[in-house]
């Protein structure tokens, strides 16, 4: 979403990440709301990003989501009940990568499994930690794929590892 957004105008996520966009004036050292009527055309451009996003957002999701986040007031607000609601709390996360990360360290073929398979399990968990925050780097990765194997692939295991440089293959 932060991509299809940034594409359209920065500002928009900036609406959606920070919330709407918001005009002062100073009077006598008493501060408040600029008034619509008087705002510049520049400040009603910028304002105009957050029912961009708004629109964006409640665009993209299903009438059961919709629901959740149609009263609100912001893009942000929108936003901010979806992350909760899609990847959760802190806690949640955290929670998430500890079971994703003893799901990657237990990862072995199972029997009668492809190739394939393997590989296409093995990317969802590791995809999964990476927008979690872990890091790997590829040789991680391929070396763990090559351990995971059953025995029925040792004779190319062995070839690839001492054939290659495991730091500059990919999995996929």
């Amino acid at each position: 979403m932060k991509i299809f957004v940034e594409s359209i105008d920065k500002g928009i996520w900036d609406a959606i990440k920070n919330g709407p966009f918001t005009f002062k004036i100073e009077n006598e050292k008493v501060i408040y709301e600029k008034p619509w009527s008087q705002w510049t055309e520049q400040e009603s451009k910028k304002a105009q990003y957050g029912y961009i996003a708004k629109n964006i957002i409640t665009s993209s999701l299903s009438s059961d989501v919709f629901f959740r986040v149609s009263q609100c007031e912001s893009a942000k607000e929108m936003w901010d009940i979806l992350v909760v609601t899609h990847e959760g709390t802190n806690d949640v996360k955290r929670a998430r990568k500890y079971t994703l990360t003893q799901e990657y360290e237990m990862f072995r073929m199972k029997k009668g499994e492809s190739l394939v398979e393997v590989q296409k399990r093995f990317t969802h968990i590791a995809n999964h930690l990476m927008s979690l925050g872990k890091t790997f780097d590829k040789e991680e990765l391929n070396i763990k794929v090559l351990k995971c194997l059953d025995r029925s692939w040792q004779p190319k295991v062995t070839a690839i590892s001492e054939s290659k440089d495991l730091t500059s293959l990919t999995i996929g």
